[in-house]
C-alpha cells in the first residue's frame, strides 16, 4: 500500500511512472440484475478521476476478472495486458 501526498491510498504504485494499480474487490461494485452485471461505485470512480487529475495512470484489476483466472501463466498474461 502507498499513500499519496494528497492522502489517497493506493494498492500498488510505481512512483517513477506515476502508475497506480487498484485491486477492486466486491465492495467496489454494485451488483445489478443478473450475475454478470457489475457497476463500479461512484467513490471508486471519483478516486480514479482524482488520481488522473494529479497525473497518475490508474490500472484497475476487478476481482471477478482476477478470480476467473486459475493458472499462474494466465494471471501473468492478464497483468502484462493491463500494464502495456
Amino acid at each position: 500500500e502507498f499513500v499519496t501526498e494528497e492522502g489517497l491510498s493506493l494498492d500498488m504504485a510505481q512512483l517513477e511512472a506515476m502508475t497506480a494499480i487498484e485491486v477492486d474487490g466486491p465492495t467496489h461494485y454494485l451488483k445489478g440484475k443478473g450475475e454478470q452485471r457489475r457497476v463500479r461505485l461512484g467513490n471508486t470512480n471519483f478516486k480514479a478521476r482524482l488520481l488522473c487529475q494529479l497525473g497518475w495512470t490508474v490500472i484497475h484489476v476487478p476481482y471477478f476478472e482476477w478470480d476467473a483466472l486459475t493458472a499462474i501463466a494466465a494471471k501473468d498474461s492478464y497483468l502484462q495486458s493491463k500494464v502495456t
